[in-house]
């Protein structure tokens, strides 16, 4: 368990992630900030179990220094944060490289072998953050983890022309490695406490857990709602909302989410095409959740 330093007074607020990815919850700061301060007020410790991105983690902190917050990273952010120092380097090796070449265009050869040449050369020194370089070089919305996985790809000049910073991002935060399953057994019967969860979408590759995360480890998320404060990130893709209820009318199986408050957020990807994203959040008054 690592405690990040506290310079609460020093540090900036992040309204998205200092480094690329997908999935991070940006667009929830204002309804998220809203019910953390009206319903959750009695909570003094957060447990961010799928921890992505660090971003509801840095934003709860931000809106409640008083309270303790567990960064699970689940995926390895932290160790993407600390290669910024040579991420920069690299992108400021590649802006020479690409220097007077057309933005947003394919690199061909011989460009193309000299900026592959050069990655390289960064990636025998030690780790290399491919997810953030990928944004730069690679067609938007794709993402690459190795150099093997580069140097099939095509390459296109998107190259960033500034340097990222994630100064104090971390801070005030208790940041752990752990299974889910584990951190959620620590935490499960403690008072005050409330658990942000927010899990790897069905069938994709979660970077911690092997393979694909299945409809079975999704369902096994919802071992963590019953009789806990909670918030919960899912898509009308998901179709979990609607599982639960079925199963609950015809199987009286009992619906985790009955009760919860619901928020959705529409997101436009075109003219014609689109997704809503969803929050729920439940608060269980202490004498409640005892007597259950």
């Amino acid at each position: 368990m690592f405690h990040s330093q506290n310079s609460t007074l020093m540090s900036k607020t992040y309204t998205q992630a200092p480094l690329p990815f997908m999935g991070q919850k940006r667009r929830w700061n204002k309804e998220f900030k809203a019910a953390l301060l009206k319903e959750f007020g009695d909570c003094h410790t957060f447990v961010d179990l799928f921890g992505g991105s660090g971003l509801l983690s840095h934003f709860t902190h931000t809106v409640r220094p008083d309270a303790t917050i567990i960064y699970n990273d689940y995926d390895n952010y932290s160790q993407r944060l600390a290669a910024i120092p040579t991420t920069n380097a690299l992108l400021r090796d590649l802006r020479e490289i690409l220097k007077g070449y057309p933005d947003l265009k394919r690199i061909e050869e011989p460009v193309r072998s000299q900026v592959i040449s050069k990655i390289a050369e960064y990636d025998q020194r030690g780790y290399l953050d491919y997810v953030t370089l990928s944004a730069s070089i690679v067609f938007s919305g794709r993402y690459v983890t190795s150099l093997a996985e580069l140097q099939k790809d095509t390459l296109y000049n998107t190259l960033r022309q500034s340097d990222y910073t994630a100064d104090g991002y971390l801070d005030g935060l208790t940041i752990v490695h752990q299974d889910y399953r584990r951190l959620f057994r620590k935490y499960q019967n403690q008072d005050g406490v409330c658990f942000l969860i927010d899990p790897p979408y069905l069938s994709t590759q979660a970077t911690t857990y092997t393979g694909y995360w299945k409809l079975r480890d999704y369902l096994d998320v919802l071992h963590t709602l019953h009789d806990t404060n909670y918030f919960y990130f899912t898509s009308e893709k998901s179709s979990i909302l609607e599982l639960c209820e079925w199963l609950d009318d015809e199987y009286q199986t009992g619906n985790p989410f009955k009760g919860a408050t619901r928020i959705d957020y529409a997101t436009n990807l075109n003219y014609s095409a689109g997704f809503i994203d969803i929050m729920l959040y439940k608060h269980q008054p202490t004498e409640r959740r005892n007597a259950a």
